[in-house]
């Protein structure tokens, strides 16, 4: 069993930075990868971002070049950083570990953070 924890979420203005945190612990053979999605008030949850053990990253088209994802896979851990942050930006963060667990025979799973609040006021 893997949990997933998320920070650092808060209330900034609209321009300003947050960096998000978030980290899996538990019983696994390897972290396949982390991602970030969102939900803002009203909306389905979106992906925003992902990155594998390998450090490859991928964003999704709204980020623009803003936010950068980056992974420490001795801790377990995903970060975030959100730059320029924009009002349509708000919205609950979740973070999603992909992973492997078993002895032997492996099987893949997937772990979700209960999310951290973000809100840029402009």
């Amino acid at each position: 069993q893997v949990q997933v924890v998320e920070s650092g979420g808060g209330t900034v203005q609209a321009g300003e930075s947050l960096r998000l945190s978030c980290t899996a612990s538990g019983t696994f053979v390897r972290l396949n990868t982390m991602g970030w999605f969102r939900q803002g008030p009203g909306k389905q949850r979106e992906w925003v971002a992902t990155i594998t053990n390998g450090g490859y990253s991928e964003y999704a088209p709204f980020v623009k070049g803003r936010f950068n994802i980056s992974m420490d896979n001795a801790k377990a851990t995903v970060d975030l950083q959100m730059n320029d942050l924009e009002s349509e930006d708000s919205a609950l963060y979740f973070c999603k570990a992909d992973y492997l667990y078993g002895w032997g025979i492996y099987r893949r799973a997937e772990a979700w953070g209960q999310g951290t609040q973000v809100t840029v006021s402009s």
